[in-house]
């Protein structure tokens, strides 16, 4: 299964990112950022599926959340930044 990472500055954010999705009947995991893709430090992101994706990043604009980056994750494990 494909999926996006949509990654937060805080895990405040990814909770309210994750509401927002679920009022809209998306479902949407809140997860610690990958390493790969938090570099120094650590972050949250919130897992959507392939085919939500677009329909999410437009209800986050509607409720101005502004993710810090979305990420696909690859076959070979790895992610893959996107552009918005």
């Amino acid at each position: 299964m494909v999926y996006y990472l949509i990654v937060c500055r805080s895990l405040t954010y990814a909770q309210r990112t994750a509401a927002v999705l679920e009022r809209a009947g998306i479902t949407g995991v809140i997860l610690r950022t990958p390493r790969a893709i938090a570099g120094e430090g650590c972050g949250y992101a919130v897992k959507v599926s392939e085919r939500r994706l677009a329909q999410a990043l437009v209800l986050l604009n509607k409720a101005e959340l502004r993710p810090r980056g979305v990420y696909i994750a690859e076959s070979n494990g790895g992610y893959r930044q996107v552009g918005l």
